[in-house]
Order: C-alpha cells, then sequence, then structure tokens
C-alpha cells in the first residue's frame, strides 16, 4: 500500500513541477494545454497519494472532486483547499478547460495548494 501511495505523491510532484515550468514562461510561449493537464494530473495523483496513504479504495472511475469529498471525510480540514476554480472536477479529466490563462493558472494554484498542505501534513 505505501509503494503505492508513494508512486501517486512521486507522480503528482513531477506532474506540478511540469506545469510550473510551462506557466512561467512568458505568455507568448506558455501552452496552457500543458498547464492545464499537468495541473489536473497533480490534483488527482495527489488525491489518491492521500487517500491510499489513509488505506482507503479507489474505484475505477473516481473524478477530482469524488477523490476530493473522500479526502474531506478523512480531514475535514482538507476543506480549507479551495477546489471552485477547477471546473472539470466532476467529469473525468479532459481537455475542455483548458483554454484560458486565468483557468489553468487557477488549477495550478489548486495543485500547489494541495502539495502545500500535503507538506504541513508530512505526506509530500
Amino acid at each position: 500500500m505505501k509503494s503505492r501511495s508513494e508512486a501517486f505523491l512521486k507522480e503528482a510532484s513531477k506532474k506540478l513541477q511540469i506545469a510550473k515550468e510551462e506557466l512561467f514562461k512568458p505568455a507568448e510561449d506558455m501552452v496552457c494545454y500543458s498547464v492545464c493537464k499537468n495541473s489536473q494530473y497533480a490534483i488527482e495523483n495527489f488525491l489518491k497519494g492521500y487517500l491510499t496513504t489513509h488505506g482507503i479504495a479507489l474505484e475505477a472511475n473516481e473524478t477530482i472532486a469524488t477523490l476530493y469529498d473522500k479526502c474531506v471525510a478523512v480531514d475535514s480540514n482538507f476543506k480549507t483547499i479551495e477546489m471552485s476554480a477547477i471546473n472539470c472536477k466532476s467529469s473525468a479529466i479532459d481537455s475542455r478547460y483548458c483554454s484560458e490563462i486565468s483557468t489553468v493558472s487557477a488549477c495550478f494554484d489548486t495543485a500547489d495548494n494541495i502539495d502545500t498542505y500535503l507538506r504541513k501534513k508530512c505526506i509530500v
């Protein structure tokens, strides 16, 4: 179980770093899709890593919203992480919401906030 959660958390950190590097490129060089996808996968993997660390079973078709709800059930302080900016949280990860810089910035910020929260909890 531990190696599975570590794999999720390692992948999440990797995806967050890729998104960060893309986000901080000059606006004319930045690829919004890359920031968005990598941020989404970071969020998903951080949540999965947290849940598997706590022995919570994952279903095959989990969305960011269902994963988040499970995290809140384990730790009510998870509610402090703002998820309202993630427009795609209730559907499978796809590219429908990845075209505006403000949207991808909000998605990145959410991934970064989850990373910070998990670091404070000594999980990452």
